[in-house]
């Protein structure tokens, strides 16, 4: 196996091109169970027959854990964009209906939102009287079981060279409520200091979806406060701000 192609360094990863496999490895602090739970995560999303790349191997790679997929070739939604400002909105449609896609599927053995959003809540530096709305409000939040990601975002979608979409990065699935998911990728967009793509994002999914806007608002500071946990303090800062307001 050879690691001398770098695709991509985040954090606390890189990922490597080693012929027709993608290889992520993990730092050496980054825990053997949250490492299982993206592949656990990935493997479950695989039967839903959604267009995402095939798990082929968890393994360790000098020390560290390491997830062996199926390379895709192709651009992001992301590049995409960028490469063509005048499609943008024609991109942006398509990524709707993507996660569209995403919503209509069902998987009963992920974790539930709920639960993943309220233990991340517990975890912030908000009041604790804070704290306690909120988990209120997330408890009175309507109950589904849509496949939802937890990180749609257009650098997490790989257009290939026959023009099939493949969806990146499962290993914040859950299933829940779709609009808790509709509020975390507006967020994304605001977060990147992309305010006027979010707002666009929001009112194409609300029309396509025949969702209400308000209702995906009400999610919005639950997802802000949950999001916020281990973020640098630029953007930890944006999203509390975000957790008290009325307007978005």
């Amino acid at each position: 196996m050879k690691l001398d192609r770098v695709i991509a360094v985040r954090k606390d990863k890189t990922i490597y091109r080693d012929d027709d496999k993608c290889i992520k490895v993990f730092n050496e602090e980054y825990s053997k169970a949250r490492v299982l739970n993206e592949a656990l995560n990935h493997a479950r999303i695989e039967e839903t027959g959604l267009g995402i790349p095939k798990v082929l191997e968890v393994t360790m790679i000098d020390g560290k854990w390491a997830i062996i997929f199926e390379f895709i070739a192709g651009k992001t939604l992301a590049q995409l964009m960028e490469e063509n400002p005048d499609k943008k909105d024609e991109y942006l449609e398509r990524f709707v209906d993507l996660q569209l896609a995403v919503h209509k599927k069902s998987c009963p053995l992920l974790n539930r939102l709920k639960d993943r959003m309220s233990a991340k809540i517990s975890e912030t530096e908000l009041d604790a009287t804070i704290r306690y709305d909120l988990q209120a409000r997330l408890r009175d939040m309507p109950k589904h079981n849509k496949v939802c990601h937890g990180d749609f975002d257009p650098s997490n979608i790989i257009i290939a060279a026959d023009g099939s979409p493949y969806i990146f990065d499962w290993s914040h699935a859950t299933r829940g409520n779709a609009s808790a998911d509709v509020a975390c990728t507006y967020l994304l967009f605001r977060k990147n200091g992309d305010a006027e793509g979010a707002a666009k994002y929001l009112e194409l999914f609300c029309k396509k979806s025949d969702t209400e806007r308000q209702y995906v608002e009400k999610w919005i500071p639950l997802v802000a406060a949950s999001l916020s946990v281990n973020m640098p303090k630029k953007e930890r800062e944006f999203l509390l701000s975000l957790v008290n307001a009325t307007e978005y």
